[in-house]
């Protein structure tokens, strides 16, 4: 099946790229490892010298064995998909040892779910095009890394558009991935929702062939992810698979014996929540699952082993011996996976979230105890899609776009009191206040220390009073200016819908419907690839 794209004339205008350093809501611990403040990732920033070091590190210690069983499980993995002249490419690429991947990964998620999963994939491929212009004498292959393990259902069976709320239904609780697709009753609403836009008909053709019934939840984002991506030559890959983990066997069967991951993430651990108050996600004894028809912990009382919520016990040998058997069944969990990850790749960078980058930092000391080369991260770019008419209403009320990420209850007060005769007599009191205590506080600690303390206790109390008569003026002038205070709430509404950023929220559906792959088209061009940033486009 081929969509045609039509040709519009159509207004896709960049107006900003915010840094994440100028975004209050960015982590701090995300801007100091961009501005490497964390001591011992220097090295794994975007740089070229960093990728150069990479490049090399990774050659040296990714086997051919390790490409061949790789080509070969992708092959397989691939084989009912139809691809692209790229995508075949890079799949022939991988068994040469100059190729090299980048990847990111994301749930598996209705329909794609939140947009941003689009952004992730679509940086990742830039970031390969950019790196060949660089380095001509390498290839670079963009992967995606579905997390069909995952058991977490409900997190995943929704997707959200402007107008709707859409979900679906099954039995859950083993790895998403293995689920079959039986309720199909959220395709007629999405039809009915986008039957008349520009691109619709492609939208739901989409949605029909991927979520057919019967499908699997794995085979349905493979159809969806390769529609999209084919052509710019993303490769897919389900990390369930008994060839891949089976090279794995030696890092899980240390995990199971000797809880290697929270022994050599313990000190990352524990710096990073001395900084910071707390990490992304604790370590626990053992980070793997067992997979059956659920996805159930493993867990060790001393004497034995046991799977979670289920009868199901093994000694020592035993355990040891199912995992030398049967591979297949034990499943890394959040934390575990990136090790899986990149023992299996001949991976350079990992393209991620904020909550991913912050939990791959408390692995490096483990990667070097495993002696895998640890990635180079890069958090994701992030994308914003205003409209025309609400852009104007922003610079009719003279607030700059990039006041709504910021404190914007500081913005909106500000707004609220500019130029207020009674709060700028408030002001010039209280700084007139400050000055005279000041003056007495000097003289009052030369004559008595406890009248001293009293003059330092009086100003408290006086400046608290200035406080509240702020905040009274505050309260009246909002009942008051009524009509601006609701503009202000509701346009920052308009530009974070449910109070979280858009991207966060609206499915790519969103902006597909009006735009086809002309928005695609613009999302990557506009992406940026040296730094983190917030890209904002006028539609």
């Amino acid at each position: 099946m081929v969509f045609v794209q039509l040709k519009l004339k159509t207004k896709l205008k960049t107006i900003n790229k915010l840094s994440f350093h100028d975004i209050e809501s960015i982590p701090p611990l995300i801007k100091d490892f961009l501005n490497h403040g964390i001591e011992g990732f220097k090295e794994s920033t975007f740089s070229l010298d960093n990728f150069e070091k990479q490049i090399r590190t990774k050659q040296n210690s990714f086997t051919q064995e390790q490409r061949n069983i790789l080509f070969h499980v992708l092959q397989s993995q691939l084989s009912k998909l139809t691809l692209s002249l790229q995508q075949q490419k890079n799949l022939d690429d991988l068994k040469i040892s100059t190729t090299f991947t980048i990847t990111t990964g994301h749930q598996l998620n209705l329909f794609s779910g939140p947009v941003f999963f689009i952004y992730k994939i679509l940086q990742t491929i830039k970031t390969c095009s950019f790196l060949k212009e660089r380095f001509p004498d390498y290839n670079f292959v963009p992967i995606y890394w579905m997390a069909s393990e995952d058991h977490d259902f409900l997190e995943i069976n929704h997707f959200k558009t402007e107008n709707n709320y859409y979900e679906i239904n099954e039995k859950s609780g083993g790895a998403v991935g293995r689920i079959h697709i039986s309720d199909m009753s959220f395709i007629s609403e999405f039809e009915k929702e986008f039957k008349d836009t520009v691109f619709g008909t492609e939208l739901i053709l989409m949605l029909k062939e991927a979520y057919k019934t019967g499908n699997t939840l794995t085979e349905a984002i493979s159809i969806l992810v390769n529609r999209l991506f084919s052509d710019f030559g993303l490769l897919i890959l389900d990390g369930d698979s008994k060839a891949l983990k089976s090279q794995c066997i030696s890092i899980f069967k240390e995990e199971l014996l000797s809880f290697d991951l929270k022994r050599f993430s313990k000190s990352k651990v524990d710096s990073l929540t001395e900084k910071y108050g707390k990490v992304q996600v604790n370590p626990r004894d053992i980070n793997l699952f067992y997979l059956s028809e659920t996805r159930d912990r493993i867990d060790f009382d001393g004497q034995k082993y046991f799977i979670v919520d289920k009868n199901i016990e093994f000694t020592q040998e035993e355990i040891v011996l199912e995992l030398e058997k049967f591979p297949e069944n034990f499943s890394p969990n959040a934390l575990l996976r990136p090790v899986y990850q990149e023992k299996i790749l001949p991976n350079l960078a990992y393209i991620g979230g904020n909550a991913e980058i912050m939990y791959w930092l408390e692995l490096k000391d483990y990667f070097s105890k495993l002696d895998i080369p640890f990635p180079i991260l890069i958090p994701r770019n992030s994308m914003l899609f205003l409209k025309e008419k609400l852009l104007k209403k922003i610079q009719k009320l003279d607030i700059k776009i990039e006041d709504f990420f910021q404190n914007f209850t500081i913005i909106t007060n500000n707004k609220i009191l500019k130029n207020n005769d009674i709060l700028a007599l408030l002001e010039e009191r209280e700084h007139l206040l400050m000055d005279n205590f000041s003056t007495l506080k000097t003289v009052a600690e030369n004559t008595d220390k406890s009248f001293g303390n009293m003059v330092k206790a009086e100003e408290v109390r006086q400046l608290k009073s200035f406080k509240k008569m702020k905040k009274r003026l505050l309260y009246a002038e909002k009942i008051k200016q009524k009509e601006l205070w609701e503009r202000l709430e509701n346009l920052f509404l308009d530009i974070h819908p449910s109070g979280i950023w858009q991207e966060r929220i609206y499915n790519f559906s969103v902006f597909f419907a009006d735009y086809g792959y002309e928005w695609l088209e613009t999302c990557l061009k506009e992406m940026e690839i040296e730094q983190s940033k917030l890209i904002i486009v006028v539609i």
